[in-house]
């Protein structure tokens, strides 16, 4: 069997969407089912979604809950399993001070300024979000439980005590359950607090970097799949102000790319077309959008697979 490293992006409610409609659309396209990937790497969005493939939920079901469409019987237990809804939105925490750069991140800027990641120094120098993870975490702690998936997932956070990347579920990493590191991966700064796991604190992988596909380089892998909501697609037209920020992003995965190509191993992106980013609009909490997002990526999805792009590496999916 060949082995796919499979890379799930940040991006909100609406970036889950978008991961939902691109797997349905392989899975329909090439007959892919993601779960089968040797190694999941979620960062905040993608973290959550990684997570519910790994218990064992398909992507077209996944797809079908976004939509609120009739799920497989398989799907709907499945799903039935989740705890009550959580609250993404109402404030609930004390409002606070951002606090002083931890010594270890000054360490780092004296010795290794060129290491320290810009957005990742900005990210874990937000004021602490006043919306408290646990609030939805809990939800999908009642269908994964407090143990790890059989089925390798790293999900990424960014530790405020030094600023650096950290993978749990990866050898080494701190140990914890996996609804508790898809908190810590989606703690957008400002906005949801901090995730503490031994006595330390993440926030969201994202302000390290959206995609995080660097990190499988040295896996032993025949392709990776990345699923990026945050950047653009080469042939999508300007669109306001989140233009720069997805080109932006687009230019970061692109380095992170040539990391692999450089290491040996084929990478396919699949990143929001024009169609795909109005479906999104603006507002990357606005579940309202799931469905429409859901449709349009499957719809893209499976007009590229048409159009034989990367045919020859989406060729190792089926096989």
């Amino acid at each position: 069997m060949k082995r796919i490293g499979l890379v799930l992006g940040a991006g909100g409610l609406t970036g889950q969407a978008f991961h939902a409609g691109v797997l349905a659309g392989l899975a329909e396209g090439v007959g892919w089912d993601a779960d089968a990937a040797a190694l999941i790497v979620g960062t905040s969005a993608g973290a959550g979604v990684g997570t519910y493939l790994r218990s064992g939920l398909s992507a077209t079901d996944y797809a079908a809950m976004l939509a609120r469409e009739p799920m497989s019987d398989g799907g709907a237990e499945l799903v039935s399993r989740l705890g009550p809804s959580g609250d993404w939105s109402t404030p609930t925490l004390p409002r606070s001070w951002p606090k002083p750069l931890h010594p270890k991140v000054v360490a780092r800027l004296l010795t290794e300024p060129h290491r320290v990641r810009p957005e990742a120094l900005l990210g874990i120098s937000f004021p602490p979000g006043r919306i408290d993870t646990e609030t939805w975490a809990a939800s999908l702690r009642a269908l994964t439980g407090a143990t790890w998936p059989s089925g390798r997932l790293w999900i990424c956070s960014v530790r405020t005590d030094d600023a650096r990347r950290v993978a749990f579920g990866r050898a080494g990493a701190p140990r914890t359950d996996v609804a508790t590191a898809v908190a810590a991966s989606s703690a957008i700064p400002g906005y949801f607090a901090p995730v503490e796991i031994e006595g330390h604190r993440y926030v969201d992988g994202g302000v390290h970097s959206p995609t995080n596909a660097d990190i499988v380089r040295d896996e032993e892998l025949d392709l990776v799949v990345v699923c990026s909501p945050m950047s653009t697609s080469s042939n999508a037209p300007f669109r306001g102000v989140s233009y720069a920020a997805r080109l932006h992003f687009r230019r970061r995965l692109g380095q992170e790319m040539r990391k692999l190509r450089n290491a040996g191993i084929p990478v396919v992106a699949f990143q929001p077309s024009g169609e795909d980013q109005e479906a999104m609009g603006m507002q990357a909490m606005d579940s309202a959008r799931n469905a429409a997002v859901v449709e349009q990526a499957k719809a893209t999805t499976l007009r590229r697979l048409a159009e034989g792009r990367h045919a020859h590496h989406l060729a190792l999916l089926a096989a």
